[in-house]
């Protein structure tokens, strides 16, 4: 009988296990040279020698810790994506994101958002789900001075992209909600303080993304963030945040796991560094696919996770503490007209799927500023909120609003809940048109089902990798190509239904056989929801009906 020896483990490229050797390109691509240090070539040479000056290693991977992706060459279509190279998609512009943590912007920051946008792209905005500003069209010659501009006023481009940690997000409303449990601003600055741009978090797996909330409306999708702070009340202690690890979505869907431990707001940066630690150390880095948070929570569950975070990391034990109470998913993007706890009011508008533009910004902070309000806060949800405004202001507000197509309390579920990726407009990944389906789609919705009124999330995503976050909405649309009545090659979408956040969060199911056109999407959900409104049982949402119901109903 031949002895046999057992075969070594394949390496996961985790460097506290099997060391720091970079185990594919792009993870020598950062030890090489950190992507921090980009921005000095920026400045003193590609700024100056222009685009074709600036090497591959930096234009597709370094200059995204600054914030910067460059964009995709118009006229490609969709069905070419999967069959080009990158550098024969991508044009010699850039998209930028402009980091906000915490959505917080004061009037003076957004005008120079809306200038730099007028003056250097193209009049381009679009708000995203990670409550910043994306623009579009940026030269590299421009980013020097674009930076001295943003940092001018008290922001920046850095680690807006990346594999870094990204911009924290935040309650809109914090610190004025009449109905908050605790402000989470002073965690946010504090970790802003005292780990942005820090080498020692500047070369991570991949992207890591955070959130802190103290509103009970969990308005920061923390089922689907690396790391959540969540306000709750401790019967001992008081008021603090529970911790949620792990979540995600793209290829791979994963919701996050409570931790079950309970921090006081002081100790939120010190908790937040040590999990950006563990996925540093122990993140899989062999292959990309497998780089996120999610992976590594999904190995080694939520009580080895924080075993590893007190034992390795705080050297201390954390505070069990109690779940938050789950809340309600329509009350999470803050549309409308709500008070204060300061006598003052907010106003949450709807622009449709984020677009908007430097003129628009420009406009909703002259109205901001005729109703004696001072900031203008960005959601998780494509939403924007006019923060301080007095009650005798807020009628002239919210007409001034509606003029632009911003929808306060009129604005109907389908604007509301609708969300939409970049798509193949600007997007290398994309295989179809988002923003612009999405605005036809809502426009359709309501000139054809005026009422139907019960809340709809329906996200638009140009590819698989669910920036629009398909899986967790009540109907998801991942774009594809798909064939047409007469067999041609089309822009289309695989559909997903009854996903949801909050109560009973799930990742829904895909109707299978369904590769719809995406020219019969209209035709689509005025099909299905009229078909939820004569199947479902009392007060059923469309997620709980869709879960349940036939194949045949959904198709």
């Amino acid at each position: 009988m031949t002895e046999t020896t057992a075969r070594p483990a394949k390496s996961n490229g985790q460097w506290a296990v099997d060391g720091t050797e970079p185990l594919n390109p792009n993870e020598a691509m950062k030890q090489e040279a950190d992507g921090l240090t980009v921005r000095a070539r920026v400045e003193e040479i590609y700024s100056k020698e222009g685009f074709d000056s600036i090497p591959g290693s930096d234009l597709r991977g370094r200059m995204r810790w600054w914030g910067l992706y460059t964009q995709r060459k118009p006229g490609i279509d969709g069905g070419k994506t999967a069959t080009m190279e990158p550098e024969e998609l991508e044009d010699s512009y850039f998209m930028m994101r402009v980091r906000s943590d915490g959505g917080r912007l004061t009037l003076e920051q957004l005008r120079t958002i809306a200038d730099i946008s007028v003056e250097f792209g193209r009049d381009t905005a679009d708000i995203s789900d990670r409550q910043n500003i994306q623009l579009h069209w940026i030269a590299i010659e421009d980013v020097p001075e674009i930076w001295r501009r943003l940092e001018a006023v008290g922001l920046s481009t850095a680690e807006a992209c990346g594999d870094v940690p990204r911009v924290i997000l935040g309650s809109p409303v914090a610190g004025v909600a009449a109905d908050e449990l605790i402000d989470g601003t002073p965690a946010i600055e504090a970790i802003l303080a005292r780990y942005l741009l820090d080498p020692a978090f500047s070369n991570l797996p991949r992207k890591f993304k955070s959130a802190v909330s103290g509103s009970p409306r969990m308005d920061v999708a923390h089922e689907i963030n690396d790391i959540s702070f969540l306000g709750v009340v401790h019967p001992e202690h008081g008021v603090g945040f529970d911790v949620w690890v792990g979540g995600g979505l793209s290829t791979n869907p994963h919701l996050a796991v409570r931790l079950g431990a309970w921090v006081p707001i002081e100790e939120i940066p010190e908790v937040w560094a040590g999990v950006v630690g563990i996925f540093r150390d122990y993140g899989y880095r062999r292959l990309r696919t497998k780089a996120r948070l999610k992976f590594l929570v999904s190995d080694w569950g939520a009580e080895k996770f924080r075993q590893v975070l007190e034992t390795e990391y705080l050297k201390r034990p954390l505070l069990d503490g109690p779940a938050p109470t789950p809340a309600s998913v329509d009350e999470r993007d803050h549309v409308g007209v709500w008070p204060q706890n300061n006598g003052l009011f907010y106003v949450g508008a709807a622009p449709i799927v984020g677009r908007v533009s430097g003129t628009k910004l420009h406009a909703i902070a002259d109205l901001a500023a005729a109703a004696g309000a001072d900031r203008v806060h960005l959601t998780a949800h494509q939403k924007f909120v006019v923060l301080n405004v007095p009650g005798d202001k807020v009628d002239a507000l919210v007409a001034g609003l509606a003029a632009l197509d911003l929808r306060v309390g009129d604005a109907t579920n389908f604007r509301r809940g609708t969300m939409a990726c970049t798509g193949v407009e600007f997007c290398k990944l994309a295989m179809v048109e988002t923003k612009g389906r999405a605005r036809v789609l809502i426009g359709e919705l309501e000139a054809r089902i005026p009422d139907f009124t019960e809340p709809l999330a329906i996200h638009v995503n140009g590819c698989p990798n669910s920036c629009a976050r398909i899986q967790v909405a009540d109907i998801g649309l991942k774009g594809i190509r798909a064939l047409d009545a007469d067999g041609n090659d089309v822009e289309g979408f695989q559909v997903h239904l009854g996903g949801r956040i909050g109560q009973a969060a799930n990742f829904g199911r895909t109707v299978k056989g369904l590769r719809l056109p995406a020219d019969d999407l209209p035709d689509y959900v005025v099909r299905v929801t009229t078909n939820f409104t004569a199947e479902r049982q009392g007060d059923e949402s469309f997620s709980e009906w869709a879960q349940r119901a036939d194949e045949g109903s959904l198709k």
